[in-house]
């Protein structure tokens, strides 16, 4: 778990996904993370979803975090976020 949060674009995904209920668009996942990290442009927007599509949401998957189905480009936390609480807490206050 601790791997899988190790990253901040990480852990804005998931702190995002622990906030909403259901299965969220990875569109509207990379915009969050776009607005979170200041540059909420096209190109960066862009960006950003290569890597959550690539990069991040993989190591979400294989950490057990989240389940993604890239077809449909659906993400859910594949856990209670309620589980997830302890770890979010101990992340610095400007990722929650």
């Amino acid at each position: 778990m601790f791997r899988a949060l190790s990253e901040e674009r990480r852990q804005y995904a998931v702190v995002y996904l622990a906030r909403r209920a259901g299965a969220i668009y990875l569109g509207d996942i990379a915009e969050y993370v776009a607005i979170r990290e200041g540059e909420p442009n096209r190109d960066r927007y862009e960006r950003i979803l290569v890597d959550l599509h690539h990069r991040s949401l993989p190591t979400l998957v294989e950490a057990g975090v989240v389940a993604y189905d890239p077809a449909t480009e659906l993400v859910e936390l594949s856990v209670p976020a309620a589980e997830l609480r302890p770890y979010l807490d101990l992340l610095p206050a400007g990722a929650r």
